[in-house]
């Protein structure tokens, strides 16, 4: 075998596009079948003036606490956010989908996240609600 297929062969594939939530109860997400209640919540809507909107959605998302942007495209973000008190990490990601943005968000770690990463998206919908 040739060194360069091994290290292809051992070369870590990127994810493309955002993952189902595990079936552990510290993830939701708005792609999960709506009849699944403990992980299905509602895309934000952005309205008609969807790219001002992805814009401020960004923005709204980074002026939360212990947040950091680590991927940005024209239709997709990740960011991670940091627990207060042990300094988990959690994942959020967006996806621009036409006027609405797709989104998830999941704990690295555990197996309950007691309602965080919910009350996280409500919260985000909320200041998207807020933003001028």
């Amino acid at each position: 075998m040739s060194p360069l297929l091994l290290l292809t062969a051992c070369a870590r594939v990127p994810v493309v596009g955002m993952l189902p939530c595990p079936t552990t109860p510290n993830c939701v997400s708005s792609l999960a079948p709506a009849d699944d209640e403990e992980h299905h919540i509602e895309p934000i809507h952005l309205g008609e003036d969807a790219g001002g909107a992805w814009e401020r959605l960004d923005a709204a998302i980074l002026a939360m606490p212990r947040v950091q942007r680590v991927t940005a495209t024209t239709d997709y973000r990740h960011y991670t956010f940091k627990t207060a008190l042990l300094r988990f990490t959690d994942d959020v990601e967006v996806r621009l989908d036409g006027d609405v943005a797709q989104i998830r968000s999941a704990s690295r770690v555990g197996h309950s996240d007691l309602g965080v990463n919910r009350r996280r998206v409500e919260a985000i919908r909320a200041a998207m609600a807020t933003a001028p």
